[in-house]
């Protein structure tokens, strides 16, 4: 067991928070822990009093039934820990964070507009792989049991759809969250360094808040303040340069004799 924990908190931790609770919650709502009415979007129940904000992410947390729940699981940790980890545009947590929100956002427009679906994940785990493998290009990559050039990875995701549903309209759906990234790219990206026009979209500055560290931690017994930079002085107490020859600095204040 502690092995199992030790490696959880070694992942990435957007990666392994999400896609924790994407399991917690799919299990959840398959083995009748809490109802499935809890979940799902309703733009109406936002402006309820109280609001039931919580629905703009369950939405994207509930998964397939049966292997989808392991199916679902696993892809949204591998395409999130690969744009978390090595993805070279999202270097900063907050970048990475900006992007869900946006697809997220994106993705529950079009596909409310168009198809009246209350839950999202499907359409969301494409996004997330088509931008993990769009600059993986001449790479291969495994796709179930067969191995193919990484940036048709959510082509394949499309198909497969198409042949376990049986359904255009679930591949249209699905097809809301290749939208979402794709406009992400063109309007951070494509536009900016292609169009010679101006990076139409950043991160906000508040975002970099809710990521970093607390300088300042609050305590029971007293406040207590984080350095930005270590201090130069040794654990004896001794600070700063001085003509004493380091070996007599590190021997503490020092006290007259007689």
């Amino acid at each position: 067991m502690s092995d199992i924990t030790d490696a959880y908190w070694r992942a990435p931790p957007l990666a392994r928070t999400f896609s924790a609770a994407v399991l917690v919650t799919s299990l959840s709502v398959y083995f009748g822990l809490f109802p499935y009415r809890w979940i799902f979007f309703d733009y109406t129940l936002l402006f309820k009093f109280p609001p039931e904000l919580w629905r703009l992410l369950t939405s994207f947390l509930l998964t397939g039934p049966q292997l989808g729940i392991i199916m679902d699981t696993y892809f949204v940790y591998q395409y999130l820990s690969q744009l978390e980890t090595s993805h070279p545009r999202f270097n900063r947590t907050e970048d990475l964070l900006f992007y869900m929100i946006f697809c997220g956002s994106v993705i529950t427009i079009l596909a409310q507009s168009f198809f009246r679906r209350m839950v999202f994940l499907h359409a969301f785990v494409l996004s997330l792989a088509y931008t993990a493998t769009q600059d993986a290009r001449g790479q291969k990559a495994g796709f179930f049991f067969f191995t193919v050039p990484a940036q048709l990875i959510p082509v394949c995701m499309l198909g497969a759809t198409l042949l376990m549903s049986g359904s255009l309209e679930e591949v249209l759906f699905q097809a809301t969250g290749l939208i979402a990234a794709h406009l992400y790219d063109f309007l951070t990206r494509l536009y900016p360094e292609f169009g010679g026009g101006r990076q139409l979209i950043s991160t906000p500055a508040f975002f970099s808040r809710l990521v970093q560290t607390p300088q300042v931690m609050q305590r029971g017994y007293g406040t207590a303040i984080r350095p930005n930079q270590p201090s130069s002085g040794s654990s004896t107490g001794a600070q700063g340069s001085g003509p004493l020859p380091d070996s007599w600095r590190t021997r503490g204040t020092g006290h007259r004799l007689g």
